[in-house]
């Protein structure tokens, strides 16, 4: 019976995800085209990866993007919930919703917002940036800005997960804890760091390995506000997966990059989340 309610998922499993995962992997080491039947290669595709100067640029924009915002995100998801948990009834959740609201908006109504906001002629922010340049600054047409707007862009529009998933944690943490610290004389500082931030800390490693999962595969963003410019400069290894495989129609070769993310996203999560695990139980 067990194996009845069980045959579903492994059924759609297997065919959804395990079947195009060994297909991917098999494809790697030959030269097909996307579709259609290649010869066998063995490693070559791998060793080209390490002659590639353009899939070595976007493994390091990659990072780059990675570290502007896995880390920053996750500390901004972390201050707005400890805000937001203060409040009391419906203002709690129309300060909520206010924050969630532009995680369920589509990729596309998110990135039309930004260019309008950035346009060089109308945009209203650029009277902020011109206090920087008197001329404006086309962020989005600029090597120096456009990797860090995409950072900003990415990190208003999924925040709001993040505070929904701390908030959660926070409101798990029993109030005795704080009621009995401050007859103690336990300030707000002090009960952050000796009850809030240790019980948190379950969700804070949760919250960060997902952002570095998610931003690891970034693309979306990229490909509508940059298409990977300007000077490639944020060319990204999902949009040289897509470039390969769907362009240039090197389907083995693109094959062989997703193999890669693939094993790089497996092992910086695995190493993360452990290492966060094994912190938190210290």
């Amino acid at each position: 019976m067990a194996l009845v309610f069980v045959a579903p998922f492994l059924l759609a499993y297997l065919v959804l995800f395990i079947y195009p995962s060994l297909r991917m992997l098999q494809l790697s080491f030959t030269n097909a085209p996307l579709i259609g039947a290649g010869h066998f290669t063995g490693a070559h595709n791998y060793l080209r990866l390490l002659r590639d100067h353009m899939f070595q640029g976007a493994v390091v924009h990659t990072g780059y993007f990675v570290l502007l915002t896995v880390i920053p995100t996750t500390v901004l998801g972390l201050a707005i919930a400890l805000m937001v948990a203060r409040l009391r009834g419906w203002l709690q959740s129309i300060i909520l919703a206010c924050f969630f609201l532009p995680y369920i908006l589509p990729v596309t109504v998110v990135t039309q917002i930004w260019q309008w906001m950035f346009d060089l002629q109308f945009g209203i922010a650029q009277r902020l940036l011109r206090l920087i340049d008197p001329h404006g600054i086309a962020v989005f047409h600029n090597p120096v800005w456009a990797m860090p707007m995409l950072a900003l862009v990415t990190i208003w529009w999924t925040n709001g997960f993040n505070v929904l998933l701390f908030i959660a944690g926070l409101r798990n943490i029993p109030t005795d804890f704080y009621d009995a610290s401050a007859l103690d004389g336990a300030g707000r500082i002090a009960q952050f760091r000796h009850i809030t931030w240790p019980l948190i800390w379950p969700v804070t490693a949760l919250v960060l390995t997902i952002q570095l999962i998610l931003q690891l595969k970034i693309f979306d963003q990229v490909y509508l506000l940059t298409q990977g410019g300007p000077f490639n400069s944020t060319y990204v290894l999902v949009q040289y997966i897509y470039h390969q495989a769907f362009v240039l129609n090197h389907g083995g070769y693109g094959a062989a990059v997703a193999v890669f993310l693939f094993v790089l996203i497996v092992a910086f999560s695995v190493l993360q989340y452990q290492l966060l695990r094994l912190r938190g139980e210290r």
